[in-house]
């Protein structure tokens, strides 16, 4: 029922104990108790335009609709058009509808309940959000006494430029003590994005997840792909889409951070349980020239005894982009390639490309049915890069992973030449995507312009061979993605730090980058170990920056190696091998620490499982800060260099040359066990710890059951893995 339905001087009943009156002549709406006639409250009129109903309440005012509705377990939804009706926006989401919800009307406004999670909603349209019945909000819209600041700006802004579509502004208060993570992947070397203006749109290395998690204990996810921005400064924080339909966010909240992340998978997806196989170590380079190239470098992992469960054919494997093919002329036989290669417990992973080349055996019919990328303005070729046969460079074209069409016809060339030969996990390279100019107003997809929807690319592209393998029968998925939007997660998604280049700088960024993209939702995550740039292996330097990050490797979701090392990159000489990047080929000092971890990786594995298994039952991220377990902890919310691996370790990577000794701050409440010294320390004090070459510091809690001695980095007995 309405709250109000225009009025004038008519007493309505709102329940079985009140009843409203609106006065014509004084705008107002006064509210009574039936039996007393006693007066309880007085509101302004704007309420004759709110409506209740089981999910929640709608207010329209001015043209403006706004609605608050419960979406799933202690979750709102909140949007906002000026338009007649509201887009469906549900890429993100595992819900397509709302859920049920309670509403009242009190003198501070309407509230919307759903379980631990309240909203007010006052006459004027001003939006606050409490936890419980705590007095004072967790959230709140920005609000200016409209009677008295002629400078005033809504909470809620549009500003029409065309079409139905609007720039639009949503601001909400600031808060001295607010800390903030997540959002995607970012290169500020920040965890705490508070402070930060960060920009909404996917590149290399930059992965935008609108999923902002608060210290105040709530979680906010911007339900918008269009290109944009997030200004989280000390007076206000403040969304910004440049071009979109509607104002569209979540609200929820929990009473700790794993209640928060639990929510948010509840609200987006649960990753999968990740596949035995990728537990273990990955081995990749800048690209294996041939078939016989890679068997070769498996074939000496076996004959050193070392452990090894996964290998990557990178790209240049085909004739053209957009073949989704084999080069035959260097892979001639990829089914007896795969078959070898599973025959020893190593899975094939492939690279695939979203680009087309004009030369590709796919160009002309994608080009005729519309399955490539448009543009508004100028050519639809938007990426120049070298390809296997055209070293000096080529423009290429894009598939439109918006189309569903589009994505059955890639499906379906992947399907032939890949999957029906028994490879089922694919790399997805440079799907931002990667553009040479990032004109994003010129590019017009299936499902809209750029602007609008363009974030969403890396979500439909991953879910298009999510679609395709589940159709064949696949159970274990997992797609190795350079880009990923809210809800990835749920299609199998892996996603590693990008292009990044070999150095201390880089290496310390991996640390804080990694952490907030579990606070982004994603609990598959890796880093290239040594970096993807500029490496030189005869390098002392950097045999010792790929021992320091091996260390740090070995303790993330996926431990995987790959690079170029090659240290006079450029984009011409891509097409060639590049220099070797097996363990073995650092020096024998950097050997004897590397294939130490990897013996120590392989006894970690039941561990590592148990961390991916609750992440795929309660979003629980494997890797986190010290504050996340501990948040009474206030030296905790300082760490920035340290990080926990599930519950029962602490990690405290070596992050600089020639480093051999480092502090390393124990949270408090627990005991902790030095597993190098086998000393045992207090929680809540720094201790100094040794860190040769051949030392990781790493603590586990003493009552934990993972008893780890080292022991764990030496040799099976067994020759062969």
């Amino acid at each position: 029922m309405g709250f109000g339905i225009a009025i004038l001087q008519v007493a309505v009943v709102v329940d079985n104990k009140h009843n409203l009156i609106y006065d014509y002549h004084t705008d107002v709406i006064h509210v009574y108790h039936i039996k007393d006639r006693a007066a309880l409250f007085s509101l302004r009129s704007n309420f004759v335009d709110v409506s209740r109903q089981s999910s929640g309440v709608t207010w329209q005012h001015k043209g403006q609709t706004l609605k608050i509705e419960a979406w799933g377990r202690g979750i709102l939804r909140i949007r906002a058009t000026l338009n007649a009706t509201f887009a469906p926006m549900c890429d993100a989401l595992v819900r397509s509808e709302p859920s049920a919800a309670d509403s009242k009307l009190d003198g501070q406004g309407v509230w919307i309940i759903n379980g631990d999670i309240r909203a007010c909603l006052s006459a004027q349209g001003h939006l606050r959000f409490y936890r419980r019945d705590e007095p004072e909000p967790f959230l709140s819209e920005t609000w200016f006494d409209t009677d008295h600041d002629e400078l005033y700006v809504p909470s809620r802004v549009f500003y029409p430029i065309g079409d139905q579509v609007y720039e639009i502004n949503a601001t909400f208060e600031a808060y001295d003590d607010e800390r903030f993570y997540g959002l995607g992947q970012h290169k500020s070397g920040r965890l705490d994005q508070k402070g930060m203006v960060l920009d909404l749109y996917q590149r290399n290395g930059e992965i935008t997840i609108p999923l902002l998690i608060s210290s105040r204990r709530y979680g906010f996810l911007w339900n918008n792909p269009a290109i944009g921005r997030a200004e989280l400064a000390v007076n206000q924080t403040r969304w910004y889409a440049k071009r979109a339909r509607q104002l569209d966010y979540f609200v929820f909240t929990g009473d700790s951070y794993a209640d928060i992340m639990t929510r948010y998978a509840e609200l987006t997806g649960f990753a999968p349980q990740l596949p035995h196989w990728a537990s273990g170590f990955w081995q990749s380079k800048l690209r294996y020239s041939s078939q016989e190239e890679l068997l070769s470098v498996a074939r000496e992992y076996r004959q050193r005894g070392l452990p090894l469960d996964a290998i990557v054919v990178d790209f240049f494997h085909w004739n053209h982009f957009g073949d989704w093919d084999w080069d035959r002329e260097h892979w001639p036989d990829p089914k007896a390639m795969v078959d070898e290669l599973e025959a020893q417990g190593v899975k094939v992973v492939v690279s695939v490309w979203p680009n087309v080349s004009p030369k590709s055996a796919n160009f002309e019919a994608m080009n005729n049915a519309g399955y490539l990328v448009r543009t508004v303005r100028g050519s639809s070729a938007l990426f120049r890069f070298v390809d296997t046969y055209d070293d000096q460079g080529i423009d290429l074209h894009l598939y439109d992973a918006t189309n569903p069409e589009a994505q059955r016809f890639v499906w379906q060339a992947i399907k032939r030449q890949h999957l029906d030969i028994g490879i089922e996990t694919f790399w997805l390279d440079a799907c931002e995507p990667s553009l040479t100019r990032r004109e994003y107003d010129n590019l017009q997809f299936h499902r809209g312009n750029g602007e609008e929807i363009a974030n969403l690319y890396p979500l439909v592209h991953t879910k298009a061979f999510y679609d395709g393998l589940t159709s064949e029968g696949s159970t274990e998925i997992l797609s190795l993605s350079r880009s990923a939007w809210a809800g990835s997660q749920r299609y199998g998604t892996a996603v590693w730090s990008g292009d990044i280049p070999s150095t201390w700088e880089s290496l310390r960024l991996q640390v804080v980058t990694g952490l907030n993209m579990m606070f982004s939702g994603i609990p598959w995550w890796t880093t290239d170990i040594g970096g993807f740039l500029y490496g030189d292996i005869h390098s002392e330097d950097f045999r010792e920056l790929i021992v320091r990050w091996f260390q740090y490797g070995v303790f993330c979701p996926l431990f995987r190696l790959h690079g170029n090392r090659n240290p006079h990159y450029s984009q011409a000489n891509l097409s060639a091998s590049g220099d070797p990047n097996e363990v073995w080929s650092f020096g024998e000092e950097a050997y004897k620490v590397i294939s130490g971890l990897l013996y120590f990786r392989e006894r970690l594995r039941p561990y590592v499982e148990q961390q991916m298994h609750a992440a795929s039952v309660s979003g629980l991220p494997p890797m986190r800060p010290l504050f996340f377990d501990y948040p009474h902890d206030e030296n905790a919310y300082h760490i920035t260099d340290q990080f926990l691996f599930g519950s029962d370790i602490l990690v405290a990577p070596v992050l600089h040359m020639r480093q051999h000794k480092r502090r390393v701050y124990l949270p408090v409440g627990e005991q902790w066990h030095d597993i190098w010294s086998t000393d045992v320390h207090v929680g809540g004090q720094w201790v100094e710890v040794n860190a040769p070459l051949d030392v990781i510091p790493f603590f586990v809690r003493e009552d934990s059951q993972l008893k780890i001695t080292p022991d764990w980095f030496a040799p099976f007995e067994s020759e062969i893995i």
